[in-house]
């Protein structure tokens, strides 16, 4: 079974190197969808939904500024 990939931009990321599914990048209608979850992208540059298997990746080439 084929999962849905999501390419994303640095910018895409929010303030703690994340995002949230389900989420608009991957065209998904929020109102019937599965509870909302954060997946954090900034580390491991991929990571996958526990609920739909999309998988969130950075695309190649991208930089996640920041940092303490």
């Amino acid at each position: 079974m084929a999962h849905t990939v999501v390419e994303l931009l640095a910018k895409d990321l929010d303030g703690n190197g994340g995002i949230f599914c389900p989420s608009a990048k991957a065209d998904m209608k929020l109102w019937n969808s599965h509870p909302r979850v954060f997946l954090e992208i900034a580390r491991q540059h991929e990571a996958r939904c526990p609920y739909c298997s999309t998988v969130y990746r950075l695309k190649e080439g991208e930089v996640v500024k920041g940092g303490h």
